[in-house]
């Protein structure tokens, strides 16, 4: 997935995480990281948004790398609110924003 990223290919870093789920393959925060930037990476703020939200599903709690690639994400795409929201769920997970989170939010 990492090398998705390196290579600005989020549809196939996206296909690879689902089929590691299909495939009983439980994801780490890594593995999530890594498409989250992907996807941020391309553009796709929407998709980084889901898979911080897949995370939490997946019982998964994001780190601040997670955090801090969906949050410039949503700032890329002018989505200040969703920028926003993140910073605030981050805080509520209790992890301290850095630069990086109070910068692009």
């Amino acid at each position: 997935i990492s090398s998705c990223e390196k290579g600005g290919q989020w549809k196939l870093a996206m296909g690879l995480l689902s089929t590691m789920l299909e495939k009983h393959i439980a994801p780490d925060a890594i593995s999530y990281s890594a498409a989250i930037s992907a996807c941020a990476g391309a553009s796709q703020w929407e998709f980084a948004l889901a898979l911080v939200q897949k995370m939490l599903q997946n019982s998964i709690t994001p780190d601040v790398i997670s955090y801090n690639v969906a949050i410039s994400a949503c700032e890329q795409g002018g989505k200040w609110q969703h920028a926003l929201a993140l910073l605030s769920q981050m805080v509520g997970d209790e992890f301290e924003p850095d630069a990086c989170s109070s910068n692009a939010a």
